[in-house]
């Protein structure tokens, strides 16, 4: 057992939930900025690439802060940067080139239901009737979209067109899955363990956001050793970097950053909830990639509004 708190109960404090729709917004916004670049580079390589340049970025900024940090925290902060960032942001990564942006964020928000249930096991934070059912509705909405047909990118990573193209498009919507339920499994156990270690006397978040992520990068770096340097990098250079930054400050540097102001102020199960409305931000920009939600899009949307409604307190129901 990590921790033990007592039983959820009482209004949410609304810094912590705009903190973690906040991040939501930027992990739709740079989820499609992610899969819109043009790279040859695997997806473990350009999460490394991503780490280390938003460690360089929140470093400077982290050092300013007194660090106060127990030792318990540290190891559990830096688990939590290993499992959630190093292996999940990979399977991301991996599923987001297959499923496209809504889809993989949709399938991702399915962590409520996985955090809740591990958090009454491993930290005793118990949710509310009414979170419950909010809980569900937020992981309903995985299911009414996991049939749905990804968009296709027209760049080196998506699937061929022409004979064949429906079969290849297939398998990889099936592995797409996969992959993204393994990144929502991960992202789940990172986001308990960076609670347990913000709640075992962890630093400020935005030092806990670096420290996560320095913990990342450091376990991928023999991943440098086969990175192309040279002319056979990924082209074109001059449309990848740019993108690329702002995807990092918005949703590794801000997102990871604010995710820990949401962990350290609402138990594990509803932050993750909030958290996990990113596919309700994905549905504006959806057109951006070809994607057409269509009415099964619309009501997983709807269903996760109603879900955050009920977690955040917006909505109370009798006897709760």
């Amino acid at each position: 057992m990590i921790a033990t708190l007592p039983p959820s109960r009482g209004p949410l404090s609304a810094a912590p939930v705009a903190a973690a729709l906040a991040a939501a917004f930027c992990w739709a916004f740079s989820s499609l900025l992610w899969r819109r670049l043009p790279t040859s580079l695997s997806a473990a390589r350009l999460n490394l690439l991503k780490n280390l340049l938003a460690v360089a970025l929140l470093l400077p900024l982290a050092l300013v802060l007194p660090w106060q940090m127990a030792p318990r925290s540290l190891l559990l902060l830096a688990l939590s940067g290993v499992l959630g960032i190093a292996l999940g942001d990979t399977l991301f990564f991996a599923a987001l080139r297959r499923l496209g942006t809504r889809r993989t964020l949709t399938i991702d928000a399915g962590g409520p239901a996985v955090t809740s249930l591990a958090g009454v096991a491993l930290l005793g934070e118990v949710p509310r009737p009414a979170q419950w059912l909010g809980i569900a509705l937020i992981s309903l909405a995985v299911l009414l979209v996991v049939h749905q047909r990804a968009p296709r990118p027209d760049g080196p990573e998506g699937v061929p067109h022409g004979a064949g193209a429906g079969r290849d498009q297939a398998a990889a919507d099936e592995i797409g899955v996969v992959l993204a339920l393994g990144a929502l499994a991960c992202g789940s156990g990172g986001a308990l363990l960076a609670r347990a270690g913000l709640l075992a006397g962890g630093p400020a978040p935005l030092q806990a956001a670096t420290l996560r992520l320095a913990a990342a990068a450091l376990v991928m770096l023999p991943l440098l050793a086969g990175l192309p340097w040279s002319a056979h990098g990924p082209r074109p250079a001059g449309r990848r970097w740019p993108l690329a930054l702002t995807a990092t400050l918005l949703g590794t540097s801000a997102g990871i950053a604010l995710q820990q102001t949401a962990l350290a102020g609402l138990p594990g199960g509803l932050a993750v909830a909030l958290l996990s409305t990113a596919p309700v931000m994905a549905l504006p920009l959806a057109a951006l990639e070809g994607d057409r939600p269509g009415w099964r899009g619309a009501l997983a949307a709807a269903a996760a509004l109603a879900g955050v409604s009920l977690v955040a307190g917006l909505v109370g129901l009798p006897g709760t």
